[in-house]
């Protein structure tokens, strides 16, 4: 790691002075770009190579997430990237000519159909996202078992229905083979 990139400033707390590098934005901008395609390097990879923290890169990675850069939560797959980053992608390339939106494809590790498909997704207004949030989730198995226990309420009642209909065809059965009181 070269000495241009960082910087160390001597902090100074209670009865000690440490010594804490400061690293350039030029730098943190190059980390994080090693995240996103075609790199697509993990986290765990950059603090092997750089030694720097990960609970540091991953602050830096969302930072340049809040800034709107875009920058994958899943390198590897962008189909599973927030509807955030997609839409992120979406405004960049919005401008570009279809020379230019390949050589941007390229870069980022995309193909111009994934772009074209989540801004149709985009202006249907649905991200068309498999994935529930844990509310959600809590919400859909609450319903189901809901609607379990109602189809188990109705089969007994069906049961009972149809045992109760049985029973009136024997009486009826019964009163015009005995005639019409049974009860002699």
């Amino acid at each position: 790691m070269s000495g241009e990139f960082f910087y160390y400033k001597t902090i100074t707390g209670v009865g000690k002075e440490n010594e804490v590098p400061f690293y350039t934005e030029e730098f943190k901008e190059q980390v994080v770009r090693k995240m996103m395609p075609p790199n697509a390097m993990s986290v765990a990879q950059i603090r092997r190579d750089t030694g720097i923290s990960e609970q540091t890169l991953y602050n830096w990675r969302n930072r340049f997430r809040n800034e709107g850069k875009v920058v994958p939560a899943d390198p590897s797959n962008p189909d599973n990237w927030s509807g955030k980053n997609k839409l992120a992608v979406i405004i960049e390339t919005a401008s570009l000519n279809e020379h230019e939106l390949a050589e941007y494809c390229r870069r980022k590790g995309l193909y111009p159909e994934q772009i074209e498909r989540w801004k149709e997704m985009a202006i249907s207004g649905n991200d068309h996202s498999e994935a529930l949030t844990q509310a959600e989730r809590k919400e859909w198995q609450q319903e189901k078992k809901k609607s379990s226990a109602l189809k188990k309420e109705l089969a007994r009642k069906e049961k009972a229905l149809a045992e109760t209909a049985a029973l009136l065809v024997l009486k009826k059965k019964a009163q015009a083979i005995w005639g019409e009181d049974g009860d002699e």
